[in-house]
């Protein structure tokens, strides 16, 4: 389970800090995520791939909205991406205060179970057949999950007078992508909305699997490809049951790809090898440009770093059918940032 360092909170430059780490912990997921999905074999795991898939769109929508009202506080969202395998911002994780440590895994039950440590709530329901999975170690008292993370800060910021909002500044709103779903930061209402819709789709509202909008939050959407299992509403206690009816996973049906390619020295690996990690670089590295130039107010820059993912996608499919030196192996993006054409680093 990812626990992060809940420090107090008594100024809006406390409460920045704190937006920040959030910010960085959503945008730290989605290359992991997105190795799991790209990885999956082209029309197979249809059930699998859609539960990742629309994991992802909402932590894109949740980095964004965590911008948004990190921008109507007067600060400046910084996107810095990650090193895998590596830790996510402020995670601490039991057991004994190590870091929970994040790798670039190809879709798998690992990969899976590592989604739902990412993910897990507070205190996640019993329910059948979970038996079968790891307890998390109780963290020590000053650590946090990110629901309980998120509803500290909305604590801090409800005592927040009107005029420590600044309506309008370097918004992102649906217009540009995710339509229903993004939305501008003018006071704390808004705030208070977002960090709900945030948590609750993430970890589910409170002990109910079900996010505000009766979709499963995150953790189970992992739960059932894990599991490989529906997760069914039960009249026995706790509510609910993993299966009987199976999601129809096949373990199998996937791209024979390395786990943490960016620690893979490429350099004896043939030449298409090598132009497909850079081809997977340069989309990725687009990527995070047009992201980090949408969360500081440029307009039109989110539907650019959308469309730099779906490029991503296509590089990484031909990295994916690119075998390495070893022809039994392939591997899939790397995801190493390197500035591009009017890049921010």
């Amino acid at each position: 389970m990812i626990r992060l360092q809940l420090k107090s909170i008594a100024s809006v430059e406390d409460a920045w800090s704190m937006l920040q780490t959030a910010i960085g912990v959503e945008f730290g997921t989605l290359p992991p995520y997105l190795y799991a999905m790209f990885s999956i074999r082209r029309g197979e795991n249809d059930a699998a791939f859609g539960r990742i898939k629309s994991i992802l769109m909402q932590e894109m929508v949740h980095m964004c909205l965590a911008c948004n009202i990190l921008n109507a506080l007067g600060g400046q969202p910084r996107l810095t991406p990650p090193v895998y395998p590596g830790p996510l911002p402020g995670d601490i994780g039991p057991p004994g205060g190590q870091p929970l440590i994040i790798n670039l895994l190809p879709f798998s039950q690992k990969a899976m179970w590592q989604g739902m440590q990412i993910e897990q709530p507070e205190s996640p329901p019993d329910f059948p057949i979970q038996t079968l999975m790891l307890r998390a170690t109780q963290a020590a008292p000053q650590t946090v999950t990110i629901g309980q993370f998120y509803d500290a800060l909305d604590a801090f910021l409800a005592t927040l007078p009107p005029e420590s909002w600044i309506p309008g500044r370097n918004q992102i709103d649906d217009s540009q992508f995710f339509s229903g779903q993004l939305f501008p930061i003018n006071s704390y209402d808004d705030a208070h909305r977002a960090i709900q819709d945030i948590v609750s789709e993430g970890e589910g509202a409170k002990d109910d699997p079900l996010d505000f909008q009766n979709e499963l939050a995150h953790y189970y959407r992992f739960g059932e490809v894990y599991h490989d299992k529906v997760l069914t509403k039960s009249a026995e206690p706790p509510g609910y049951t993993w299966g009987p009816r199976p999601l129809g996973v096949d373990w199998s049906a996937v791209y024979p790809a390395i786990e943490n390619p960016g620690t893979h020295d490429f350099s004896n690996d043939p030449p298409a090898a090598r132009a497909a990690q850079a081809a997977c670089n340069e989309a990725y590295s687009r990527m995070v440009d047009e992201l980090q130039l949408a969360v500081t107010g440029e307009q039109g820059r989110l539907g650019n770093a959308v469309r730099a993912m779906f490029d991503l996608r296509m590089a990484a499919y031909a990295a994916l059918t690119t075998p390495l030196a070893d022809p039994a192996y392939v591997a899939g993006p790397s995801f190493l940032y390197t500035p591009t054409s009017g890049g921010t680093y």
